[in-house]
């Protein structure tokens, strides 16, 4: 699936969180799912298999895009994994 995505533009959290005005960012697991996402105020976005499986040293937050469906989110994911992140849910 990774391959499919194009990667956009990326932040640090910390720019992230200025950019989108917001002061905290919650990594959550869907209890049905057992898929893990991110939220923050104004909405929510997808979280790489590296933050279910604790590999983040270096979290970033990417704009993607599918290049099969269009559909377009937000990523959490280690820095420099574009290409091999693995997409665990698009919310």
């Amino acid at each position: 699936m990774i391959r499919d995505l194009v990667f956009t533009e990326t932040w640090s959290v910390p720019e992230f969180k200025k950019r989108q005005g917001v002061t905290e960012i919650e990594i959550l697991r869907n209890e049905k799912t057992g898929k893990l996402f991110f939220d923050y105020k104004f909405g929510s976005g997808a979280c790489s298999r590296k933050a279910e499986t604790g590999e983040m040293d270096n979290p970033v937050i990417s704009q993607v895009i599918s290049a099969t469906t269009g559909e377009q989110f937000y990523l959490l994911h280690q820095r420099g994994e574009n290409g091999g992140a693995t997409t665990i849910c698009k919310l």
